[in-house]
């Protein structure tokens, strides 16, 4: 059977004409439902800023885009009526000073963890891959682990933060770092331990409920699926959708690695830590920690080293051509990061450079 991938992206709120995020999130969502006569994909989000979206889980990549693009076309025609646009950006390029958006749990958020939860307008891509079990789901997030970096790498949309240039090509990451329960994790070893591991941090008391288990791959505690939650929306919707087919490829090499007794990566969490950082700083435009090695390869190499790690599972699903071709275009263009950094040098402001990105959102 193949494997159902779902597809979860947060969607930032700009004024069309200065660029500055717009806190429309109620009329937006509101205006949504109502188009989609109740059956709305769509949800709030910590900051009134944004919204997210999530597709249905599918089988053909082919089908998925199209919900992907339908779900960003349904969010820019509410955005107009409410007098904003939509952006896939991950972070903000001009300044802003987001409210926190309504309900107690989001209070509850403000008042526990202070600047780190009004700093957190950020926005991400969060991909569902079925597993057959906890115990499978656990053995792929054990085998997982050091190709993560390498999605945060290929996805990195967010340069800007605050009317300034980070230096990052995910600044995103760095600020999403901040949660107490955000980035690698630890091998497991079995479902029963990841449990375990997941109640004794609810138990400190630092955590609201296990829905604040940031891990940058988890299993979902609404769907049985593995999520994968390290990514920068992607600015074209056509990256999220190979960043939805590698996940699914990387799941089904591990879940493959697992049923064979094959041994996970011994990395420990603080070399994790360092790939994660890197990946977030470079993007694709230097070096990444190679995930066999950990020692710093050209981003092409790494790249290359992903795509032979999910080959066979890629070509029994009959996306390997398309991946081949749509990882060599992203190596030829650019990230996002590239994207927002080009349109600033072209035209000198970060309005036209959140201009270009809400027409570029919708492909």
């Amino acid at each position: 059977m193949v494997r159902t991938v779902g597809v979860e992206e947060e969607l930032l709120l700009v004024d069309e004409h200065s660029g500055e995020p717009r806190a429309l999130s109620t009329a937006v969502l509101a205006l949504a439902e109502v188009r989609a006569e109740g059956d709305s994909a769509f949800e709030s989000e910590l900051h009134l800023q944004q919204m997210e979206f999530a597709t249905q889980p599918c089988s053909a990549m082919a089908e998925l885009a199209e919900e992907i693009l339908r779900w960003r076309a349904e969010a820019a025609e509410s955005a107009a009526q409410a007098g904003a646009a939509v952006a896939a950006l991950a972070t903000a390029p001009l300044p802003v000073n987001p409210p926190i958006g309504e309900g107690e749990r989001y209070r509850w958020l403000a008042e526990r963890f202070g600047l780190t939860t009004q700093e957190q307008l950020t926005c991400g891509c969060h991909v569902h891959v079925a597993v057959d079990s906890d115990e499978e789901g656990v053995g792929v997030l054990d085998r997982m682990r050091p190709w993560l970096p390498v999605l945060l790498a290929l996805s990195s949309n967010s340069p800007f933060w605050q009317g300034q240039d980070t230096e990052y090509s995910s600044y995103r990451s760095r600020v999403w770092g901040r949660w107490p329960s955000a980035g690698p994790v630890e091998v497991f070893g079995s479902a029963d331990r990841y449990h375990e591991q997941v109640q004794a941090l609810v138990d400190t008391g630092v955590l609201r409920d296990q829905g604040m288990i940031y891990f940058d791959a988890r299993l979902s505690h609404r769907y049985p699926t593995v999520e994968v939650r390290v990514a920068d929306v992607c600015l074209d919707p056509g990256d999220t959708v190979l960043l939805a087919t590698l996940v699914r490829g990387l799941v089904e090499t591990a879940a493959r690695e697992w049923h064979a007794g094959g041994p996970p990566d011994p990395s420990g969490v603080s070399v994790l830590r360092m790939a994660t950082w890197q990946a977030g700083r470079s993007g694709l435009e230097g070096r990444l920690l190679h995930p066999r090695t950990m020692r710093p390869e050209p981003a092409a190499d790494v790249i290359g080293a992903l795509l032979s790690h999910v080959q066979a599972a890629l070509e029994e699903t009959d996306d390997f051509s398309s991946v081949e071709k749509a990882l060599k275009n992203l190596m030829e263009r650019g990230t996002g990061a590239r994207t927002q950094r080009d349109a600033l040098a072209r035209t000198g402001s970060l309005r036209a450079v959140v201009t270009e990105c809400v027409s570029r959102t919708q492909g």
